[in-house]
């Protein structure tokens, strides 16, 4: 417990003074010091945990949960009608897909097509949310849909024409020749991420099979689930109802990004602590000036009885007090920053026409954030705890200070 003559000393030595001089300003720079660390690590994983589910619901509204592929022999279509995976899935759906050359003027590139019947092109999320500019129930015979960023690329717009072409040859009299076909662009979609939107395209499932000479046999099975975030225990259920096929998911397609986010994350945290314990370190250095100062008036305390221990409180808590303080303050901060990130990007980008946040680097339009209170606690505990350590060694300090050296040399 803390006495009242304990809190009432505490307080007098948190009230600044103009004798105190050096010793407020260490103070001062001690209280920024772990309100900044602490509020700049909210900041920078708010952003960190925003970006990773941002670009996780990009991903997963745009790709297929889990794929089931099969190996030698087609997909038994059969299985689908299993209780265990109508369970978990909303929507399953037959699909192919195949690599190629798309032409435009002077310009080509690589892209990958995906075949989907009509009925089954309406059921996707970027054509149901009305991501999409044309019409989306006209992807017929030699019609396509492409991404918004290639439209800029190709400069097309729906109603025009392009040449695609494939790697599958045709013998002629001249020897083989890569297949090429004009498709007419029904639609132009936007996923969200600029890296789909200029590499993928939708076209009729039954062209594509006949423009890369697949087999209905080769079709692959889209499956979309009811909860995506489960995807591993999910993974498990598909696999296990289909066990000759090959199953993967989301989650396997982008395991090295999203593990590079996490080693990312882990890293930012550890380097951005060093703030708060350089800045906490500066505490250690006001209780020793402070302690110093405090000379007499220690001695005085224990000649007329204060024991060592309530020495030990005064001094830690005006660290703790400090610290625990300064948390709080930049808990705030990072906070208030975190919500309004958007909108201090879109300021400094207007007002010193600066590009902070790339959308082709970043794949997303805007900076995003998003605030956990797990982080948060655990950011705050650590900034505490680090109080805690540091306000010990000088508080032990003051209490062996003996109080006839103390008098004698005032």
């Amino acid at each position: 417990m803390i006495s009242a003559l304990e809190k009432e000393i505490t307080l007098r030595y948190l009230k600044t003074r103009k004798k105190d001089g050096f010793l407020n300003i260490i103070s001062i720079f001690s209280f920024i010091g772990i309100s900044l660390g602490v509020a700049v690590l909210i900041i920078v994983m708010s952003v960190m945990n925003g970006f990773r589910s941002e670009l996780i619901n990009k991903i997963v509204g745009f790709n297929a949960h889990v794929t089931v592929k099969p190996y030698e022999t087609s997909i038994n279509l059969e299985k689908l009608n299993s209780e265990n995976l109508k369970l978990i899935s909303k929507e399953l759906i037959l699909s192919n897909s195949g690599e190629a050359i798309v032409i435009s003027k002077n310009y080509t590139k690589g892209l990958i097509l995906r075949g989907y019947s009509r009925e089954n092109f309406l059921k996707l999320d970027v054509v149901k949310k009305g991501n999409l500019i044309g019409k989306s129930n006209q992807l017929t015979k030699n019609s396509i849909s492409i991404g918004k960023e290639l439209s800029f690329n190709l400069d097309l717009s729906v109603g025009d024409k392009v040449s695609i072409m494939s790697p599958v040859g045709i013998e002629t009299i001249i020897g083989s020749l890569p297949r090429q076909e004009t498709f007419i662009i029904r639609s132009i979609f936007d996923s969200g991420l600029a890296d789909f939107d200029a590499n993928i395209a939708f076209i009729n499932l039954e062209t594509l099979e006949n423009f890369f000479s697949f087999k209905k046999e080769d079709r692959n099975l889209e499956i979309y689930l009811n909860k995506p975030s489960n995807i591993e225990e999910a993974k498990n259920k598909i696999q296990e109802i289909f066990k000759n096929e090959f199953v993967y998911s989301w989650a396997d397609m982008n395991s090295s990004l999203f593990s590079a986010l996490k080693v990312e994350r882990n890293v930012m945290f550890i380097i951005l602590s060093l703030i708060i314990i350089v800045a906490a370190f500066n505490i250690i250095s006001g209780l020793t000036i402070l302690v110093k100062n405090k000379t007499r008036d220690i001695a005085i305390l224990k000649s007329i009885g204060v024991m060592n221990k309530s020495i030990v409180k005064i001094f830690f808590l005006v660290g703790v007090i400090i610290g625990t303080t300064a948390t709080l303050f930049g808990i705030f901060l990072g906070v208030i920053f975190s919500l309004y990130i958007e909108n201090l990007r879109e300021f400094l980008s207007n007002t010193f026409n600066i590009s902070l946040f790339p959308e082709e680097i970043y794949f997303l339009s805007t900076m995003p954030s998003e605030i956990n209170p797990t982080s948060i606690f655990i950011i705050s505990l650590c900034s505490i705890f680090i109080t805690i350590i540091v306000s010990i060694f000088p508080a032990i300090k003051a209490s062996k200070l003996d109080p006839v050296k103390g008098l004698k040399y005032e």
